[in-house]
């Protein structure tokens, strides 16, 4: 199976340019924790309610700083003909709950989180195996360190 069986593909983008109160409410209205960061019509980033709320909020930054400001900017992405298990595999090594999916001309096509596949794979063994490495303490998102 590959990623584009299970992608959602209806993605709204930020603009690295608006406020993190944008960005927020976009969330909100979308019922969702991360939204892909685009500027110039280029993917540039992503940003999580976690970054809102670790990278500026409890860093006294307020509802006007920029998304460019907190956002992840080291991007991490698989393209929508990947499989899917070798992607599972490369979520668990990275510590990632979601990755933007990009056709081989690098545009965003869509987004495939861990609970997509769950969903569809009834939680298998490469969801689970995912899932235990995501949490090990002490990965690139960690909060310690």
């Amino acid at each position: 199976m590959q990623v584009s069986d299970l992608m959602t593909r209806d993605v709204r983008v930020a603009n690295a340019g608006e406020t993190i109160q944008q960005a927020a409410r976009l969330m909100v209205s979308l019922d969702a924790g991360v939204l892909p960061v685009g500027e110039q019509g280029r993917l540039v980033g992503m940003i999580t309610d976690r970054d809102i709320a670790v990278r500026a909020v409890a860093q006294g930054m307020g509802p006007e700083t920029k998304v460019r400001d907190v956002m992840t900017s080291e991007l991490m992405y698989c393209f929508e003909d990947q499989e899917i298990d070798e992607v599972t595999d490369n979520m668990g090594d990275l510590q990632l709950r979601r990755l933007p999916v990009l056709d081989r001309e690098k545009k965003l096509v869509g987004i495939i989180s861990l609970g997509d596949v769950a969903f569809e794979q009834g939680g298998g063994d490469g969801i689970g195996n995912a899932l235990g490495a995501i949490s090990t303490p002490g990965g690139q998102h960690s909060q310690s360190g």
